[in-house]
């Protein structure tokens, strides 16, 4: 399956997730239950994946934690927070490089609209 396939499977989930729950519930929250209806889709994922980083002669055995990998190819970064900052994307597209993954998907649940909480970074896709 391409990354857009992925996407657009996670994005359905995204949808299901924020009508039956709304914004405005932790992050946590949304990351259990999104888990639950990716499963029920049979995408394959990892959550909380922790990822290390090699710098010159040191090596970080954990850099950055993901929210989810996908299918090996894709990252969610899940907030929920009132509005998608610049850093987030800075953020994603970071995670992106490092892991050679090309796509990303910034998902805000605080959204009042799902659609104004996505925001799709690439990295040479």
């Amino acid at each position: 399956m391409i990354e857009n396939d992925i996407s657009d499977k996670i994005l359905d989930c995204c949808f299901r997730v924020h009508k039956n729950l709304g914004p405005g519930l932790f992050e946590s929250v949304y990351e259990e239950i999104l888990a639950y209806e990716m499963s029920s889709t049979g995408l394959a994922f990892e959550r909380q994946k922790a990822l290390s980083l090699k710098y010159g002669d040191i090596k970080l055995d954990v850099a950055f934690r993901a929210d989810f990998i996908v299918e090996n190819k894709v990252i969610i970064e899940l907030i929920s927070v009132e509005k998608i900052l610049p850093v987030h994307k800075k953020q994603l597209l970071t995670y992106l490089k490092i892991t050679q993954c090309k796509l990303g998907l910034v998902i805000n649940f605080n959204s009042e609209l799902m659609k104004d909480g996505i925001t799709r970074i690439v990295n040479n896709l």
